[in-house]
């Protein structure tokens, strides 16, 4: 766990093997409840490479001075992701 915002990670390894590659991450919100969208590959041990771009919406919540993963949200598909940032953009759009 992790006392600052800049330092959540998804990055993960497991006997000395990188899984879980974090790309880039943007903090979209800081506080009490923090929610970061990061940008990641996993290892895909039969081909022995990583896979395409992965994308995650996550929420930490900072107790007695430690940020603790709350919940989380898989973008499943690039498609997906562009379908969620063309309904965002229609709905500010029509917002403002």
């Amino acid at each position: 766990m992790t006392k600052e915002a800049d330092e959540i990670t998804i990055s993960y390894e497991e006997d000395g093997i990188l899984l879980v590659k974090e790309l880039d991450k943007e903090i979209l919100s800081k506080g009490a409840w923090t929610t970061i969208l990061f940008r990641y590959q996993k290892w895909d041990k039969t081909k022995g490479e990583f896979s395409k771009d992965m994308f995650t919406i996550r929420r930490y919540q900072k107790l007695k001075g430690e940020y603790i993963p709350k919940s989380k949200f898989n973008i499943s598909s690039s498609e997906q992701a562009e379908k969620i940032i063309a309904t965002l953009q229609k709905w500010v759009k029509a917002a403002s």
